[in-house]
């Protein structure tokens, strides 16, 4: 039967799906719209699975306060394209909305929600992997702070409790976090694992200068402070104050760093590089 474009619209506005499979689905359910939306929907999950394997380095975070939690999540897309489109946005929203009402601290909680069912139509609309990477959620309670950061291109952002301060002190620290990335809070809570693998670095680094047994000790010594410094964030220098530690602020404020996180979109994904002839290759195969 012939479909006709009116139909073909308002399937379109009614499920967002792209316009040739909004007619390919009416064709195969004779004009019938419900039939259609029901047969998008099921070829949406059938497209997301067949798109899950593609890797989805890009994106945005979603950041969400509920009652007693604060959570951020990676949104990634394949491409920063896609992360902009109107429909992929709309996603975040509720992403974001959901988080607010329901206490989340793994992904895969999303996979008995609407959100899974969001997520599917829009691989679907857009055509791209999408996925709910990582997500971090922290808890305080009414007598602390929560502060929050998000970079203006939304791919980096953390979260921070604290105790005593205030607000904007606590907002200080997250900004402070997001460009500094440490990985432990103090100098006492680095990973043994890490510390090792770092001193073995240095070890070598100091057999290759030549220098005698004692003065490669020291080198050795000196580094593991100073790479100590660099990582714990209360070592690190304040991002407003180079002149102050973190530390410092802190007690200036009268305050104390309870939890904090950080997260950036696409963080130890490994994405494999095409050059142009390879990806024309592609697309005509």
């Amino acid at each position: 039967m012939e479909i006709k474009a009116s139909q073909v619209k308002e399937l379109r506005d009614m499920t967002g799906v792209a316009m040739m499979d909004c007619k390919k689905a009416l064709v195969e359910s004779d004009g019938d719209i419900e039939k259609a939306v029901d047969l998008l929907r099921s070829n949406s999950a059938l497209k997301a699975e067949k798109k899950s394997s593609r890797v989805a380095a890009d994106g945005i975070l979603v950041l969400s306060s509920g009652d007693g939690y604060a959570s951020m999540v990676e949104l990634n897309s394949e491409t920063d394209f896609a992360s902009k489109d109107s429909n992929f946005l709309a996603f975040a929203e509720k992403v974001k909305n959901y988080i607010s009402e329901n206490k989340i601290k793994e992904p895969s909680a999303f996979l008995d929600s609407k959100i899974e069912e969001e997520r599917k139509s829009l691989v679907q609309t857009i055509g791209e992997n999408i996925q709910l990477r990582r997500m971090e959620t922290i808890d305080y309670s009414s007598d602390m702070h929560i502060g929050s950061y998000l970079h203006s291109d939304s791919k980096l952002g953390a979260i921070v409790s604290i105790n005593g301060g205030n607000e904007q002190v606590a907002k200080d620290i997250a900004m402070h976090v997001a460009a500094f990335n440490p990985i432990c809070l103090s100098k006492d809570d680095i990973s043994i694992d890490i510390l090792e693998r770092e001193k073995a670095i240095f070890e070598n680094q100091a057999k290759d200068s030549g220098k005698p047994k004692e003065i490669m000790e020291k080198i050795v010594e000196g580094k593991i402070k100073r790479f100590l410094s660099e990582v714990s964030l209360l070592s690190q220098s304040f991002v407003k104050d180079s002149e102050v530690t973190i530390e410092e602020y802190l007690a200036s404020n009268e305050a104390t760093i309870m939890s904090f996180a950080r997260l950036k979109v696409g963080e130890g994904i490994e994405v494999e590089t095409k050059d142009f002839a390879e990806e024309v290759a592609e697309q005509l195969k």
